[in-house]
């Protein structure tokens, strides 16, 4: 905390010409949902007050925890054009008030004076979750030779493994090896994940070995991946032995992730007591009381089935952070659900509805799938009704859970309601939502079967808005609605070639009697 100091002061001097409070805040001021955040942005870059870089800086760490990298792109793009000096320097809402917002992060980057190494690493991660791994290998080139790094290369590495990449990721590897750039264990946890996701974990002991013979120090993040990898091979004895070698190698101390992990592994394996006993030493590691600590033991003790202990924990966590975030409320309130402690996930309801800042309607949507899942409808009815009263904006996912309902009811009309709500809701919100392949391929036998060829077309100019390519069977489903309502359709064949769909041989002589190509 005592790091926090001067920056506290920084903002108790602050004059008029600067935002009134730390721009992180501003930003998260009335929740964390994209169009919130990217409201508060706007309004910032158009007020003409300053900030300076250091707010930037954990704003952007906070969009990137929040996967808003659009966002963080264009604050760190903001970052970018002053060169690292204070914001005081330039008041930035006379530079961005004309420019819409993802155009503005391509213009001030072209701005740019000197980043550090360090914030040009950054920069390329954002770039590759904003606008693809192509434009931030492009980033990455355009870079000068000084600022080819380990930290750079090591930026890039990680999004080759995240895009699961592995021979663009390997290759890159070994040049960072030449280079001497993989002397840290970030490199190589990043390859390890990358063995892990793609289902190599035959590699990942290989891996530890050239690390130890190349005197790399492994880190906590280490030998939690190397865990998940026995594990991954149900051979939770290794899992074991990792633990204990890590406790004699000396180097590397043990933190509460460490036994998150651990307990977490246990728990897959259906070891409930040896999962626990995991839990106890997690808590002992928490002792600076971090919240997200306490959600994975509530989690956790949850998945175990011990509904006592998550009680315990919810109210260590209510005493050792009084002002409690929506985060927590939503993992209590998920746990208890889980627990099929209905009525105990009501009354944390309660308690948050009745002391929320922002409405979180991901909160809402947990009792709305438990009453859901219990056929409670009228009641899921009225609890989506009181969240819009209390100024919650439904979601896709709210949509979503209906939508099952319904299907499931074989309610086909109500589900189809859902499910055009659910995408229009997402892309109000400027996220896409997709319905399941097997939710799209109902309702279009649906409409198939009461010959209703303007609702499948619909429904299909609705999906093409949210989704590219879909598939040769929505297609062919088409073709049977025409054939079957008898109706003609003289372009369908150049409508299958521009969509690039090739229908099979049943359904490719079904298009005589509705087209004369």
């Amino acid at each position: 905390m005592a790091a926090l100091a001067p920056k506290t002061r920084e903002l108790a001097k602050r004059s008029s010409k600067f935002l009134e409070e730390a721009l992180y805040r501003r930003l998260f001021r009335e929740g964390d949902s994209p169009m919130t955040v990217r409201k508060k942005l706007e309004e910032f870059l158009k007020s003409h007050k300053r900030v300076h870089k250091w707010e930037v800086g954990e704003a952007i760490r906070r969009l990137r925890d929040h996967k808003l990298f659009r966002h963080a792109l264009k604050v760190f793009d903001m970052l970018d054009s002053i060169g690292g000096q204070l914001m005081s320097k330039v008041p930035i809402g006379n530079l961005l008030t004309p420019l819409i917002p993802f155009q503005l992060s391509e213009v001030m980057s072209k701005r740019g004076m000197n980043l550090t190494v360090s914030d040009q690493a950054i920069h390329l991660d954002l770039v590759a979750k904003a606008r693809g791994i192509s434009s931030a290998e492009e980033y990455f080139v355009n870079l000068p030779d000084d600022s080819k790094n380990h930290l750079t290369y090591g930026a890039l590495l990680n999004c080759y493994c995240k895009e699961l990449l592995s021979e663009k990721a390997e290759a890159l590897m070994d040049k960072m090896k030449e280079l001497g750039f993989a002397s840290s264990p970030m490199a190589y946890n990043s390859l390890m994940n990358l063995y892990s996701k793609t289902d190599q974990q035959g590699k990942i002991s290989s891996i530890i070995q050239e690390m130890k013979a190349n005197d790399v120090t492994p880190d906590c993040f280490t030998y939690n991946i190397w865990m998940r990898s026995f594990a991954a091979m149900k051979d939770i004895l290794e899992v074991e032995r990792v633990i204990e070698e890590m406790k004699r190698d000396g180097r590397v101390e043990a933190d509460w992730t460490t036994y998150s992990n651990l307990a977490s592994i246990y728990v897959d394996a259906g070891m409930f007591q040896k999962a626990e006993d995991a839990l106890k030493e997690l808590e002992k590691m928490n002792t600076t009381h971090d919240a997200v600590a306490y959600q994975f033991l509530i989690t956790l003790y949850g998945r175990t089935g011990n509904l006592v202990e998550v009680h315990r924990v919810w109210r260590a966590l209510k005493v050792a952070r009084p002002k409690m975030v929506n985060m927590s409320y939503l993992n209590m309130i998920q746990a208890l659900v889980n627990l099929k402690d209905l009525s105990g996930a009501e009354e944390c309801f309660k308690e948050w509805d009745n002391k929320h800042t922002s409405y979180d309607i991901r909160i809402a949507n947990v009792l709305i799938k438990a009453y859901i899942d219990e056929g409670m409808l009228d009641k899921a009815n009225d609890f989506k009704k009181h969240a819009k009263e209390r100024g919650g904006r439904l979601n896709p996912k709210t949509w979503e859970i209906f939508m099952n309902y319904h299907l499931k009811n074989e309610n086909i009309k109500m589900a189809h309601w859902c499910a055009d709500r659910a995408i229009k809701k997402g892309r109000s919100l400027g996220r896409i939502w997709v319905p399941p392949s097997e939710a799209i391929t109902v309702i279009m036998a649906y409409f198939e079967k009461l010959k209703d060829v303007s609702a499948v077309e619909e429904f299909i100019e609705l999906l093409q808005k949210v989704q590219k390519d879909l598939g040769p069977e929505v297609f062919e489903s088409l073709i049977r609605t025409y054939v079957n309502a008898g109706i003609k359709s003289p372009g369908i064949r150049r409508r299958l070639k521009m969509e690039n769909v090739v229908v099979s041989a049943d359904t490719e002589k079904l298009l005589d009697s509705i087209s004369n190509e």
